[in-house]
């Protein structure tokens, strides 16, 4: 069967969404999300974040309190009422963490 050729309007439509179609697909654009510490918990306890993604830790406590990784990859200086630590996280997988000053606080994040 020959090959069509578009001509005139039709044509233009066809080449624009020829062009629409190949353009890559852009990432969703990585968010910030936050874990409150909160009565000597985290909450969530269990938060669930895409890869790029960055959580904010704000200690909303009125005690001083740090956040460790289970794997030893991250750890935050002490944070008092009102200060945060921020962490991207690039790898999927779980992280486990909790608080190196009471470790019986513990949550973790699931990286999509």
């Amino acid at each position: 069967m020959p090959a069509m050729l578009l001509k005139g309007p039709r044509a233009g439509l066809a080449a624009m969404l020829i062009a629409l179609l190949a353009q890559p697909i852009a990432p969703a654009a990585a968010m910030e999300v936050r874990v409150t510490i909160s009565n000597f918990s985290f909450e969530p306890q269990t938060l669930t974040i895409e890869r790029g993604d960055t959580v904010r830790f704000v200690n909303s406590d009125d005690m001083v309190h740090t956040i460790v990784a289970a794997d030893g990859s991250f750890r935050s200086e002490p944070l008092d009422t009102g200060d945060s630590f921020v962490r991207t996280f690039a790898q999927s997988g779980n992280v486990a963490y909790f608080c190196g000053l009471h470790t019986f606080m513990k949550g973790s994040i699931v990286v999509k």
